[in-house]
């Protein structure tokens, strides 16, 4: 322990640092192929995505000042092409890829190869104008290298014969599509030197997919071309293709036909060597800007591994880290109100007056049916009461005492007559049997 210093101790954030420049700085650019998944677009534009395969994943990044070059919609599952750089997320120690560029595989693995060799020949200087020759001013023989079948051979005679029909022509046939076309147009331009019949060469084709040029992409050709003691135009595909061939070529033509006008006279063939020198030109400065872009790509890269937009990168990829948590946040704050706020309806409905009220009348019912049954109970009491008093009541009644055989005399006043001083002849007397009366006259 005596032999550590401060400088031999690290902090987190200082290692996760050290680790990111070194990553950065010793790795460079990476070319990787892999399969997308968890991929994610948050609102500040950036793409956050895995790339696997059956073995391993790596986490990726790709910032929006990138992605609005990709010209398609990645998804899950898709098998893609990445230009990127190794870095690492230092808030997380999160080993990361920073990509540049992405492309489907097919077409992303044909451009990798094309802009590797364009890089490698360049570097060599195959591409620089002082390789290039010279046309002759006027041709005495043109050599045509490409299918003797094809639309682009028919072009180029039937522009010959109209612009200089005393012109000889000599084709070397060769395939100009699938795996043996590099080695077939590589030996038909060996041969056309070897036979020295003809003063300038055309090689090329007629449109098609980047497959379908692919041999002209093909580094053997490329060599064979740059050797080629006889001037070469390069005329592949239409005007928008553009081949490894061109760029090695003495001429670039941007289509058969314009490359047949290159080599043939007529009435204006001043001005066509002059298009012909301005184009020399403009190609010639197409290559120079090439080489400059090439080296500023290279300045660029430099200049990026001690740019403040990684520190911004590092920064923006925490910000969307960030509000993925506040977002979550703030949903489990609002379940919790939510929640709380139930709470408080359920209680304020226990304490609401409908329910005292519904309570009550429920009360007042059952203490209403309660005396109801008591005035019954008291009315059934007081009728057995009634009942025993009537019974009594009947045993001294005067109809008790009239039933057993007496009666009871009155006058008309309705006076019991009880003494005989009471009544005197003519007097209207009522007497009252056990089941009716008798009115009689006293005599």
């Amino acid at each position: 322990m005596s032999s550590l210093t401060n400088q031999n101790i690290f902090t987190v954030s200082r290692l996760n640092s050290e680790v990111r420049l070194l990553l950065e700085n010793q790795m460079g650019i990476v070319w990787l192929v892999g399969e997308i998944s968890n991929f994610s677009s948050p609102v500040s534009g950036h793409w956050y995505l895995t790339l696997k395969d059956s073995r391993a994943q790596v986490k990726c990044a790709m910032f929006k000042g990138n992605n609005r070059r990709v010209t398609f919609k990645p998804k899950n599952g898709q098998q893609v092409l990445v230009k990127a750089r190794l870095s690492l997320y230092e808030p997380r120690g999160d080993y990361q890829l920073i990509i540049d560029s992405m492309q489907p595989e097919g077409d992303g693995q044909l451009q990798q190869q094309f802009d590797e060799l364009k890089m490698k020949l360049a570097a060599e200087g195959l591409f620089a104008q002082t390789c290039k020759s010279p046309l002759p001013e006027h041709p005495k023989c043109v050599g045509v290298i490409t299918s003797q079948t094809g639309a682009a051979l028919f072009d180029i005679l039937d522009v010959l014969k109209r612009r200089d029909p005393s012109l000889p022509v000599i084709v070397y046939p060769t395939v100009v599509q699938g795996q043996e076309a590099a080695i077939q147009i590589a030996q038909a331009i060996g041969r056309a030197n070897s036979r020295e019949e003809c003063d300038v060469l055309i090689v090329g084709r007629g449109g098609g997919s980047l497959e379908d040029l692919w041999c002209f992409n093909n580094e053997i050709v490329a060599r064979t071309i740059a050797a080629s003691q006889i001037p070469i135009i390069s005329a592949v595909g239409h005007e928008i293709d553009v081949t490894i061939a061109d760029f090695v070529a003495d001429m670039r033509a941007p289509t058969p036909s314009a490359a047949a006008e290159l080599v043939s006279r007529d009435n204006s063939h001043k001005a066509q060597s002059f298009m012909a020198k301005k184009r020399n030109l403009v190609n010639a400065m197409r290559h120079y800007i090439s080489s400059q872009q090439s080296h500023v790509a290279q300045l660029l890269h430099r200049l990026d591994k001690q740019h403040p937009s990684v520190q911004l990168q590092q920064q923006s990829q925490q910000i969307d880290q960030l509000e993925v948590r506040l977002h979550h946040a703030a949903k489990q704050y609002l379940n919790s109100q939510r929640t709380q706020l139930n709470r408080l309806e359920h209680k304020l409905q226990l304490q609401s007056p409908a329910i005292q009220l519904n309570q009550q009348v429920s009360h007042l019912a059952q203490s209403e049916q309660r005396l109801i049954d008591a005035m019954q109970r008291k009315l059934l009491n007081t009728r057995h009461k009634f009942s025993l008093m009537a019974e009594k009541l009947d045993t001294v009644s005067p109809l008790a005492t009239l039933s057993r055989g007496y009666s009871i005399t009155q006058d008309s006043k309705g006076s019991v007559i009880t003494r005989r001083s009471q009544i005197k002849t003519g007097d209207q007397l009522i007497t009252r049997l056990s089941d009716g009366e008798v009115r009689s006259t006293v005599d």
